[in-house]
């Protein structure tokens, strides 16, 4: 087989990540295009969409989200997603084994629980009414009051297909947003069936080539090895000797195809797409990103590597964008980072006054 060194693994990977430049799609393809975006706080996606998309503007997102186009759900490896709705329709199925085995990690907490009893109870409030999550455990727990109310919303939050329902907050959602039948709001039904080779399939387009061990890491499904066995594909060999399995047709730039500096949101799904995630960030530098309370941090990449943080804040309507390198940074390179996290920052903060770019302790 061909051997596929760490920069044609990085290439390959960005183009299909729209990273490589900008692509000129609408919103609900770029959603698509990525079979999802992580969305455990609204603003991420955003972030995430301002880096791919050729002349985005948080209201095309907005109008996409309201049009019922898009939807935040909870979906692969049982976490907030932004995904479109015809593959929150089409995959639900597909990933629901992922989210009912989440139920594991209760533990002792879920002493008692009866998840039919509890998924019976929750579809019936919430088809009443939008309901916030503080409500739903709430409502539970006077129908179930010897089981713990985490465990209770958990469950619900698992195991009933729901959305988040947006408002005009920024960024679509409040924090404490209110969730709602996920067939009613999108106005279809959950596909029958798992499509499991399907969305193997998808995940190579966004996200290969890769291992059966990065799908899995993705997805949260399980023995995915004779899925992408079963399927046509192009096979290459990694440095390590892994074998690499790939979509027919998809995009592998030349290693020295040349990428631009690129501002990544917290928990940016390139960083948690694979088990071997050296195709993105050097192993040095992960401790840095991912923190011991779960949090992936905001970084910048450099020549398609992770190479810093940045944290954006507005003060007095002073708009700063604060870089922090993991090593040196050529001169060249920080005036591209400059240019690049200035338009970041009047997309961020659009009625700041001033907008500054600093690198941490400088």
């Amino acid at each position: 087989m061909v051997v596929m060194g760490g920069r044609a693994v990085n290439r390959a990977t960005l183009a299909r990540q729209m990273l490589v430049e900008r692509a000129d799609v609408s919103v609900v393809d770029a959603v698509g295009r990525l079979v999802g975006m992580q969305g455990q706080e609204p603003k991420h996606p955003y972030v995430g969409l301002w880096s791919r998309v050729e002349g985005f503007e948080e209201g095309q997102l907005d109008a996409a989200v309201q049009g019922r186009e898009v939807v935040r759900a909870t979906m692969f490896r049982g976490t907030l997603h932004l995904v479109t709705a015809a593959d929150y329709l089409r995959f639900r199925t597909t990933v629901a084994p992922v989210l009912e085995a989440g139920l594991r990690v209760l533990g002792d907490r879920g002493e008692g629980l009866e998840p039919d009893k509890v998924v019976a109870t929750a579809r019936k409030l919430l088809a009443k009414e939008p309901l916030t999550f503080t409500e739903v455990r709430d409502a539970l727990q006077q129908k179930f009051p010897a089981v713990n109310e985490r465990a209770l919303g958990f469950c619900t939050r698992m195991l009933v297909p729901l959305v988040m329902w947006p408002t005009d907050a920024r960024w679509s959602w409040p924090a404490n947003a209110r969730f709602t039948p996920a067939e009613d709001w999108i106005g279809g039904k959950l596909h029958a069936k798992a499509e499991a080779q399907e969305l193997v399939t998808r995940y190579l387009q966004a996200f290969g080539p890769a291992t059966p061990a990065d799908f899995q890491t993705w997805s949260g499904l399980q023995k995915a090895k004779p899925l992408l066995d079963a399927l046509e594909l192009e096979t290459f060999t990694d440095e390590a000797g892994k074998t690499l399995y790939d979509v027919p047709d998809a995009p592998r730039p030349d290693p020295d195809t040349a990428v631009p500096v690129r501002f990544l949101p917290e928990f940016d799904n390139l960083l948690l797409a694979h088990a071997k995630r050296e195709r993105i960030i050097a192993d040095e530098h992960r401790p840095a990103v991912f923190t011991k309370n779960l949090r992936v941090k905001s970084t910048y990449t450099v020549d398609g590597l992770v190479a810093g943080l940045w944290n954006a804040e507005k003060k007095r309507g002073v708009a700063t964008l604060t870089l922090t390198p993991f090593g040196r940074t050529l001169k060249k390179t920080l005036t591209e980072l400059e240019r690049e996290g200035t338009a970041l920052l009047r997309f961020l903060e659009p009625e700041a006054k001033t907008y500054e770019v600093v690198t941490a302790g400088e």
